[in-house]
């Protein structure tokens, strides 16, 4: 596994096409900072990829980045890891703001093997004939 710090995040690579996504505590996510979260897995990930987001930390998007955050067409899936009611509650409600595109994509776990598990299912279905 590479471990790459950004200035907000750090983004773990488990395979060439899955990435752990753990955005620092007390960021709130701009349109700059998801363009550059953007550009590090389309370099550094194989396509169509999938993203294990985990919420360990407590973070917030503004509006514009919670519409672009999910909207690049090379997720192939999305895992979200929530440690608690709240946490669950905000990922819900920044479902909403992200489109029905994006958030069919989603699912939200309490554990984390179970949401890299579907990741990696998912990844596999494309490998197989």
């Amino acid at each position: 596994m590479n471990s790459y710090t950004l200035p907000f995040a750090t983004i773990n690579i488990l395979r060439e096409d899955i990435a752990e996504v753990i955005i620092n505590d007390g960021v709130e996510m701009d349109l700059s900072m998801v363009n550059e979260y953007h550009e590090f897995l389309l370099s550094h990930l194989k396509s169509p990829f999938s993203l294990l987001v985990n919420k360990q930390n407590s973070y917030a998007y503004d509006f514009e980045a919670q519409q672009k955050v999910g909207a690049l067409n090379e997720i192939n899936a999305i895992s979200v890891v929530v440690y608690n009611d709240l946490s669950e509650l905000a990922q819900n409600a920044l479902s909403l703001n992200m489109g029905t595109d994006v958030s069919e994509k989603m699912n939200i776990f309490s554990d984390r093997s179970e949401a890299l598990k579907r990741l990696i299912k998912i990844q596999d279905k494309l490998d197989s004939p």
